[in-house]
């Protein structure tokens, strides 16, 4: 009987859909990340279940919506011993492992994430090196911090982290002033994260297939790109994006993101400055993803190991005067998903409509593991296999749902409709096709009123008709 396959969970933090070249983008440097996608599928319609972190890894691991699982922001905590496609991975066989940022508990405080070990073995993870993202390590310990401890570079990086942390709180740093990692590159914390993974499937030699999820924890801001990564980008060259502001009403998650960005007064230059930043930290993740590539392609495991590549969530980056995420705005929304099977095969692009519960059913379908039993989730390994020609690529989800702060959204090929959870309230209306950059607010335009009647029957009713109340209400208990 053949060998099941390997499968390799790339997963970043923060990386918005449009930022590799291989969808297009005209400036971004991602040489590995599109050679993932001339060998496999690129989802161009990939959203998140969430534009929050552990909103989206919840439902990536359970296969549910927000409403259902409870975690409705990164101080609600996800029931560990609920569904979990990791658990169902590691009784179908899989020998699973994780390294990088799981953030499926809150990292705030002291502490270390070794101490956490025994809730990531409760949803399912057998070998765990977990890390967590780059402002919370400025406190809590991780093996990074060992490491970094061990070649003297501790106090240099917690300084770093520490002075970012208060310049966010008082809110005297701008995003395009911020400094390069003082760190060599490849002490960064994705570097490490990269080598990490790349010497874990080095020494692999476990007679089971392997699930390892690799949890990048960048391009999440701080934007702090070594200065050599920068210096592959010219400010001048940047594209500058959307300069207009949201248009009201203003629902006030948006509010919310507006007063924490406080870009008043942002020019286009500064916004160009800030993208090299951020461009500078996705080409050293894609660099990471090489030397893990390199590490299958010499122990000859490319020929039997599937590679996803996709993120919690996208990043405003200065779009409509906002930056980080908690919004249902396009580039917060769509997140990458390329899907590489084994051995390769022609790359394509799929316009098929997908989240991460279809991610999560994917890799089941892969693993040949229990599916969940209720979750929307629907796998992409047809659409992978599909002939590029043929329309089979582009079958995808009718609608796209995705929940935050309890509010709940949904996306259809037209339009893109928010609500207030609780109440039904609309509060968003955008036509998508007249409209893509989203710039006219229509939730109150008269003629519309049978389109927001329609979404919220045909679609919000659905999506709701598992609300959680008592999770909700827990929630509100702790905004």
């Amino acid at each position: 009987m053949a060998r099941r396959p390997n499968i390799l969970l790339i997963f970043s933090d923060q990386h918005r859909g449009d930022t590799m070249g291989c969808t297009g983008h005209p400036v971004v440097k991602t040489p590995n990340l599109d050679r993932l996608a001339a060998e496999g599928a690129t989802f161009t319609r990939c959203c998140t279940n969430s534009p929050l972190c552990m909103p989206a890894r919840a439902s990536l691991i359970s296969g549910q919506y927000v409403n259902q699982h409870g975690v409705w922001n990164n101080n609600v905590v996800a029931d560990r011993h609920g569904p979990s496609h990791i658990r169902n991975m590691r009784d179908a066989g899989y020998h699973t492992a994780v390294i990088g940022k799981t953030h499926l508990y809150v990292h705030a405080g002291a502490g270390d994430t070794r101490e956490h070990v025994h809730e990531l073995e409760d949803w399912g993870y057998q070998d765990i090196h977990e890390l967590t993202g780059p402002r919370a390590s400025a406190n809590l310990g991780s093996a990074y911090t060992d490491y970094l401890a061990e070649k003297g570079l501790l106090e240099t990086h917690r300084q770093y982290m520490s002075e970012y942390n208060k310049a966010m709180r008082d809110g005297s740093l701008k995003p395009w002033d911020e400094l390069p990692c003082p760190l060599p590159a490849e002490d960064h914390l994705d570097s490490y994260t990269a080598r990490t993974a790349a010497d874990w499937i080095h020494g692999y030699d476990v007679d089971k297939p392997f699930y390892l999820q690799v949890c990048f924890p960048g391009p999440h801001d701080p934007f702090d790109s070594p200065a050599e990564y920068r210096a592959l980008y010219r400010p001048e060259d940047m594209p500058v994006g959307i300069m207009e502001w949201p248009s009201k009403p203003i629902p006030p998650y948006v509010e919310f993101v507006l007063r924490w960005s406080a870009l008043d007064g942002m020019t286009r230059e500064q916004k160009q400055v800030m993208r090299t930043h951020y461009y500078g930290k996705v080409t050293l993740i894609d660099d990471g993803i090489g030397l893990i590539m390199k590490v299958l392609e010499e122990r000859g495991m490319l020929d039997n190991t599937w590679i996803i590549y996709t993120s919690d969530h996208g990043e405003m980056l200065g779009d409509h005067f906002m930056c980080h995420k908690i919004v249902f705005y396009e580039n917060a929304l769509k997140i990458p998903c390329i899907i590489r099977p084994p051995g390769g095969g022609k790359g394509f692009e799929s316009k098929a409509l997908t989240d991460q519960l279809d991610v999560a059913a994917t890799i089941l379908d892969i693993g040949s593991a229990e599916p969940f039993e209720q979750s929307d989730g629907r796998s992409l390994v047809q659409n992978v296999k599909a002939a590029p020609d043929t329309p089979d690529v582009h079958k995808g989800k009718e609608v796209a749902f995705s929940e935050v702060y309890g509010y709940s959204m949904v996306l259809t090929e037209r339009y893109k409709m928010a609500i207030d959870s609780s109440t039904h309230q609309p509060v968003e209306l955008y036509d998508m096709t007249d409209d893509p950059d989203e710039l006219r607010n229509l939730v109150e335009e008269p003629s519309l009123e049978n389109v927001r009647q329609e979404l919220q029957e045909q679609y919000l009713e659905r999506l709701l008709s598992h609300f959680d109340k008592e999770k909700y209400a827990a929630f509100q208990k702790m905004m």
